[in-house]
């Protein structure tokens, strides 16, 4: 086994992996990436590395510069972790309503937090673009580069090797992509990145039932951090996708704790959302269908939350 230079040689390459006691009987085969094998648990790593990486290679962020983002935790992590390998600076913004393990693993890699009050610890549109417009002011100071996820279309580029990853994990047998929305740039990447292979692939998205923005509803506060901004995502477009699954937060950690129990797969929230909707679209694809989606990162980033602190 060879060494590397770095340790973001370490980002991608993660497990395609079948699921077998969670799926019914009469449903397609679902295949899941195993992304909270990545360096910081998180698939997320993929896009940081993207994005520090153009940023650098067009003079955007220069020596010595410091990095700010808003983010639920996950983004923030994985941008700790490059600027910690490349030598800069990170300040986050982000909340009280999201995983303590997630802000303790940011300040781990030498991040400066800076932390918004949120409702009741919930994820809301408010609390959002209070996040988003902290992040703005900070972008201000000399030498800053703010990464802006929301709008930033480099972070497509590190999710499409995923896509590539999946296509040749799968042996070229994938009939529907289903991924929960943040950004959008996940589900862009990968689905283009598929889709170059398979024109006819099913591409749905996933979102919070209880703030069901992208199938027509209200913003509304949930509890699966990394998607439902409260808005629609600047990437977002409707015509790349066949369908969306709206799924309870409730459903949603219920199935994370299956994955867990009965698979043996440790995963966050949104994991257990995708899985849901990848099910959901596979009893009605059948048996001889394929249905791949993503376990976008790994529980030990909830271990605080309601998700598993319940458990007894």
């Amino acid at each position: 086994m060879r060494g590397s230079s770095s340790v973001l040689a370490g980002i991608g390459n993660t497990p395609l992996v079948r699921l077998r006691k969670v799926v019914p009987n009469g449903c397609a085969e679902i295949l899941v990436k195993v992304e909270g094998q990545n360096p910081t648990g998180s698939m997320k790593d993929r896009m940081a590395q993207a994005m520090i990486a153009r940023a650098e290679a067009d003079g955007r962020l220069t020596p010595g510069d410091t990095v700010v983002e808003y983010t639920g935790g996950s983004t923030g992590a994985s941008l700790a972790l490059v600027c910690a390998a490349k030598g800069f600076r990170l300040h986050i913004v982000s909340s009280d309503a999201f995983s303590k393990d997630k802000l303790i693993q940011m300040k781990a890699f030498g991040a400066h937090l800076t932390l918004l009050p949120s409702q009741d610890g919930r994820i809301t549109k408010t609390l959002i673009e209070d996040m988003i417009e902290t992040a703005r002011t900070l972008s201000r100071e000399p030498r800053t580069y703010w990464t802006d996820q929301l709008n930033n279309t480099d972070s497509i580029a590190g999710y499409r090797r995923m896509g590539e990853e999946i296509w040749e994990q799968s042996d070229g047998r994938v009939d529907a992509f289903v991924q929960a929305i943040g950004t959008t740039a996940s589900l862009r990447g990968a689905s283009a990145q598929l889709r170059h292979h398979k024109p006819s692939l099913m591409v749905v998205a996933v979102e919070p039932a209880e703030s069901a923005v992208l199938s027509g509803g209200a913003p509304g506060a949930h509890h699966i951090e990394g998607i439902g901004i409260g808005n629609l995502p600047p990437m977002w477009d409707p015509t790349l996708v066949d369908e969306i699954i709206p799924i309870s937060t409730a459903d949603a950690e219920e199935m994370t704790r299956r994955l867990a129990r009965e698979e043996g797969l440790f995963a966050g929230t949104s994991s257990g959302a995708n899985v849901l909707a990848a099910i959901n679209l596979g009893q009605r694809l059948g048996p001889r269908a394929r249905v791949s989606t993503l376990l976008v990162d790994s529980g030990l980033k909830y271990l605080s939350t309601d998700v598993f602190s319940s458990l007894k």
